[in-house]
């Protein structure tokens, strides 16, 4: 089937399962307006961020092709950032967490497809393409940064969630929409808060996922780098704001050395940032990033492992010592002492894969109802049976055709009969299967002969726990899309006439078209019927200034009028300076 998205080098190597977070840039719908609040937020940030912002950000742009005059279309910026070994794709405002951390590890470039209205020109909570395009897409032209993001995207599409994550991520994504369309209700504003900041003061025991967010959110977001003095802004939440990219570098926010205690430092992403982070350099990134990724299950396994794959719900995979790799959703596990792992259990359909590769015969056809295995070694045999030569495995009773019974240190038995013996390409044994078999563990029945064939997973320890398949495809998808669209703004014909104004002036600066009589006409209209907007006089003023019409000291007049409004004061002086230089 036809991908419903432009595929490239990069983005052909997306699984499946990703495709369906991917929708098309509704170019057609961004206003005139728009296109001039992406010129003036463009404009302010390399105006000011040029002083402030990492070195590779200007250059970024540059590698990037992103216009400062209009809003970028996907398919210029892929053609552009191939050569960087990215790519983009556009989607609706936030994707669950999982997703967005593995189209990182491809290297897609998520970019929310909306565009940020007036009323949120310095800031926005919803995620959109001023953040993703003009904010993150710059930096990753940076090597050692890119290189961190995609690292990061691979870790972080293996953390663990809670089974309140997806909740939150719905409540997050919920306000987001809601604070950025402005017609919504402020009652529907206030419960969406009360619920995210309900669920902030009850999420309990942070999950990895939500610690590998905030490691994030404090470096791909609102990072600084270099030092607590004098530090320089690489994060995109910073570097798409031109309100907080000025109001972080303030003494009120403080500057703290970035660790990896960061991860459980909470953010709001309604409000301005108290604090940020300052790393010395990019690669000390990817030190802290190994340092977290050492403490989560996926390094770690053991019986920690299994049991945050338990309290997350969700589909999750473990790996033994011998490489072999359980998926599937852990709902039991039996504790040996010293907190080893003596009995694990699935329930309902289960995969078993080895480098990631589902084993032929061990799909959820074969293991629709569950999968359990006991860990360990044989009480009373030093040797693991994966360490078994065919000729110790015979000397200890276990090979084809015979009735055994194996004891566990643990205190799990397996008493049944041999069928065979699946192995791995270097011969090391993954899984031996038994018919007739029963499994116990001091007088509790895990498996008897009646359920069929008992596919018996072997190693002596968890080495590994995370989220998701082993094998991406062993898996219907199951993954969901938010039933909450982004809203789309319902415009009011006085609204549409504005934006043909914005059209026209838009028009006669590319075309240099520009006449003191259609500016005239221009401002009129501004003054009689859209009295409170300010943008377009500062766009027809520029054209005045440019072209030394009459008028010019007019308009000057009516934006030092519009400044009484203190909404309005810091963006028209901003603006001004801009027609200035």
């Amino acid at each position: 089937m036809k991908a419903h998205f432009e595929m490239n080098e990069v983005t052909k190597k997306l699984p499946k399962h990703l495709h369906k977070f991917v929708v098309k840039q509704p170019y057609d719908e961004y206003t005139a307006q728009n296109q001039s609040v992406w010129r003036y937020v463009m404009r302010m940030n390399i105006a000011y961020l040029s002083k402030v912002a990492h070195k590779s950000y200007l250059t970024g742009l540059e590698k990037t092709g992103i216009s400062i005059e209009n809003i970028p279309r996907m398919e210029g910026m892929n053609r552009i950032l191939k050569g960087i070994g990215w790519s983009a794709v556009s989607v609706d405002g936030f994707i669950p967490p999982n997703a967005f951390m593995e189209f990182q590890a491809y290297n897609v470039l998520v970019i929310a497809s909306d565009m940020r209205t007036i009323n949120h020109i310095e800031y926005t909570p919803a995620p959109d393409i001023i953040h993703e395009a003009a904010g993150h897409a710059p930096i990753i032209s940076n090597p050692e940064y890119s290189e961190y993001l995609r690292r990061f995207g691979e870790i972080g599409s293996k953390a663990i969630s809670s089974s309140k994550d997806y909740e939150m991520y719905e409540a997050i994504r919920l306000l987001s929409i809601l604070k950025e369309d402005p017609n919504s209700l402020q009652n529907e504003i206030d419960d969406a808060q009360e619920k995210v900041e309900w669920l902030q003061n009850n999420m309990g025991e942070l999950s990895e996922m939500a610690q590998i967010r905030n490691l994030h959110w404090w470096t791909v977001e609102y990072g600084l780098i270099g030092t607590l003095e004098n530090p320089k802004i690489y994060g995109a939440g910073l570097l798409s704001s031109i309100g907080e990219s000025d109001w972080c570098m303030n003494k009120e926010v403080k500057k703290l050395s970035y660790s990896i205690e960061a991860a459980n430092l909470n953010f709001d992403i309604t409000k301005p940032q108290p604090q940020l982070f300052v790393t010395p350099d990019f690669a000390y990134l990817s030190l802290v990033l190994n340092e977290f990724a050492n403490t989560m299950a996926l390094r770690t396994g053991g019986l920690k492992g299994i049991q945050k794959l338990m309290h997350s719900k969700n589909l999750g995979t473990i790996e033994l010592t011998t490489g072999i790799q359980i998926s599937g959703v852990f709902t039991k596990v039996i504790k040996h002492k010293n907190n080893k792992v003596a009995y694990f259990q699935t329930t309902g359909e289960t995969a078993l894969a080895n480098r990631d590769k589902e084993l032929i015969g061990h799909g959820i056809t074969s293991h629709p109802g569950g999968f359990g295995s006991p860990v360990g070694k044989l009480k009373g045999i030093n040797l693991p049976i994966e360490n078994m030569s065919p000729r110790d495995l015979k000397a200890y009773g276990i090979y084809e055709g015979e009735v055994m019974t194996l004891e566990f240190e643990s205190g799990v038995i397996v008493k049944g009969k041999a069928i065979t013996g699946t192995r791995d390409l270097r011969g090391r044994i993954l899984i031996i299967s038994l018919d007739e078999c029963t499994v116990t563990y001091k007088g509790e029945i895990l498996f008897q002969p009646e359920w069929g064939i008992y596919d018996m997973a072997i190693g002596k320890e968890v080495i590994s726990a995370y989220a998701g398949a082993a094998d991406v495809d062993s898996f219907k998808d199951s993954s969901r899309v938010s039933e909450v669209k982004t809203h789309k703004i319902n415009y009011t014909e006085s609204e549409k006439e504005l934006y043909s104004l914005y059209d026209q002036v838009k028009k006669m600066r590319e075309t240099g078209s520009a006449s003191e009589e259609k500016i005239t006409e221009i401002f009129n209209q501004l003054k009689t019927n859209f009295s409170q907007d300010w943008l377009l006089n500062i766009e027809i003023y520029e054209l005045a200034l440019q072209n030394n019409y009459k008028l010019k000291s007019l308009i000057l007049e009516r934006l030092e009028e519009l400044k009484c409004n203190k909404s309005y004061t810091k963006l028209i002086e901003n603006g001004l300076v801009l027609c200035k230089n």
